[in-house]
This record gives C-alpha cells, structure tokens and sequence, in this order.
C-alpha cells in the first residue's frame, strides 16, 4: 500500500491476553499513520482495559447480551465505512460480526491458521509464518498493508483510583511479588500446595510480600483460600477485590508476578513488570509474555511426550494439552531457582540471594 488508509477498523473481542497483544499494534498505526482514523470492536469486558486510550474509537460488544449487541452495531456500522477491516479473530462471533462491518478489504488469517469458516468471511489474508508468537501474527497484519515499523508500546492509562488502591496494598520497604494463580483454563493452574510452599519460601529467604490476585469467580477465590491455607506465612489475598485498572496499578509496582498462562502475564508485560510463567499445557513460545519468555518455566515439550507420544516439534503450532496433571511437570524447586534468577537480574539491592 503506497499511502496510508484513510480508516481502519481492528475487529478482536478477546480474550485479555490476546487485546493486550492488539495494544501495540495500535500504538504503532497511530505513530506512523496519525491521519488513518481508528476504530475497535471490542470485548465489554477487555474494554475495560483499554478503552480509554485516545484517539481509538471503541465500539463494544457484550456477549452476555448477544443479540441486543448485534443489533447494536449492526446500527452503528450503517454510518460507517473503513478502508480495512483487520479480523484479528477467529471464531464463529467474530466471523459473523465481520460481516456487519463494511471494508473495502477485510483482512484474515491464511487458511492454515483459519478456523470456523473464516476465510469465507474476508477478501485477503496474510501470509503463514511458521511458528509465530501471537503478538508478532497480530503485527503480520499491518505489515501486509505496509507498515512494517513496530512500536512495542502498551501505555496503558491508570486512573488516580487504581494507583491509590495499589498503594494501599503494596510493602513500599519489601519485594512485592504477585501470585495470579488462575488461567481462564482450569487445567493450566498449578498445585495450591506448590504455590504455597514458592510463597513461603519467598517470605521466608526475601522477606517478600506476597500478594494473591485473580477475579471474582468461585474458582479463582477457592485456589487463593487453598493456598493461604497451605501456608506456613502469611500472604495479602486481593482475589476478587480489583478490577483490571487497580491490578495494573498493583502490577506496576510488583517486583515480579507469578502466574500460568494467562491474561495477567501478558498485563504485567505491558507495564514492565518481570513474568515467572508457568508453562506445561501451552507453548510460551507462542503465547508467553512477550519480554519475558526466558522467566519462563517450559515444560510444553515434556507434555507432549508424555500425553502425545511426541515431541513439542511435531505437534501443530498452537496445540494445547490440557490434560488432568500436566501442570504437575512443573516443580517448585525449578521454580524457586527461576525467581532468585529474576530477583538477580534486577539487582535489587539489600536481598541476600
């Protein structure tokens, strides 16, 4: 594309982790095409994340009240025109939410990565590159249309209510170290009996301040009791006590944070924050947190061999193996080694390691 689109409207709904990897992209048309007007279909939850930042218009869909949403944009997007449609998604919503938005191009997936009919729904793809971290294949898009610059930026904007609620919790005189123990996948979640004894350890060797995050739900607040209950010290429980906005402010000033794959890692990577993953059921390689793959705890490839009979090469890229026990490959000791490797490369000063 030899000028800049007048318009281009990004259509991915979710999930957390995934909307985070979209941050960027947006931030780089911004800088490079400032005249291109910008639009987002987006998740009523993942807006609350993103949703205010400027120059982006925010257009929201509520799937708990699906048909209402629809209609909703359905009745925005007769006024509306855009020169691209970038269908960042691949589902069955988002195909269909495609199809009410009209671009002069709608650019997908190659039909290698396509799923649930999507490639009936655009005009053009973008090339297959094997082996591809999500936020690099969210880029490949702007690079078909020829932005090929990158701004890995997040910038996220934390209101004065998310900062006061983080400095309320957060030990100014101590290492602040996050457990978010909870993916959206039940079978991605390590052992409370293992998250308790990293925890102890860190209170124990650091004089850490541990702090439980994660939502509201039955299954996120039962893991922090678990937890808390296996614990010889003692640990800030938060689980269910933030939203997005005050676990960013919290994340912000965490030393580190300690989660499986999900969407908190890749939070804690837009505001600069060090990732110990914890990875069994899923590749980091494709979806860890992106300045952080090295924290990582990788057990993808034992997984495969034990639960496929094969090794994490063979297997199609993106394969999850979410089996009963997997994340039982990972162990604490393995664990606690990554954190005093962390903890060093900060160089934080008065820590005997």
């Amino acid at each position: 594309m030899n000028n800049p689109p007048n318009s281009i409207c990004i259509l991915r709904l979710s999930a957390i982790g995934d909307v985070t990897h979209m941050v960027p992209i947006a931030h780089t048309i911004q800088k490079y095409w400032p005249k291109t007007k910008l639009t987002w279909v987006i998740g009523k939850n993942e807006a609350g994340l993103v949703s205010d930042i400027e120059g982006i218009e925010f257009i929201v869909f509520d799937k708990s009240d699906s048909i209402r949403s629809y209609r909703s944009i359905a009745k925005q997007m007769k006024v509306k025109s855009f020169d691209i449609l970038i269908c960042a998604q691949v589902s069955l919503r988002a195909n269909y939410i495609s199809k009410l938005i009209p671009a002069k191009l709608k650019l997908g997936y190659d039909k290698l990565r396509a799923k649930d009919f999507h490639s009936l729904f655009i005009n053009e793809s973008i090339e297959y590159t094997p082996e591809q971290h999500v936020l690099d294949s969210f880029f490949s898009f702007i690079e078909h249309i020829g932005l090929k610059e990158r701004e890995l930026a997040w910038n996220y904007v934390i209101p004065p209510y998310a900062h006061e609620f983080a400095e309320q919790h957060i030990d100014k005189k101590r290492l602040n170290i996050i457990i978010s123990p909870c993916s959206s996948h039940p079978k991605r979640n390590w052992s409370s009996t293992s998250y308790a004894e990293v925890a102890d350890y860190a209170i124990q060797v650091f004089d850490a301040h541990i702090i439980l995050c994660g939502g509201p739900s039955d299954i996120e607040n039962a893991l922090g009791k678990e937890i808390q209950k296996h614990m010889q010290k003692k640990a800030t429980n938060l689980i269910g006590k933030d939203n997005l906005k005050k676990f960013l402010a919290l994340l912000k000033r965490a030393d580190v944070i300690i989660t499986p794959d999900s969407g908190p890692a890749h939070m804690a990577t837009g505001v600069d924050t060090p990732v110990l993953g914890l990875y069994a059921a899923t590749n980091p390689k494709r979806s860890g947190p992106y300045l952080s793959i090295d924290n990582c705890i990788n057990k993808y490839n034992q997984a495969a061999e034990k639960f496929s009979n094969k090794t994490a090469s063979e297997l199609k890229w993106g394969t999850k193996l979410e089996h009963e026990g997997v994340m039982d490959l990972i162990h604490t000791k393995e664990v606690i080694e990554k954190l005093k490797h962390i903890l060093q490369s900060q160089k934080r000063k008065n820590i005997s390691i």
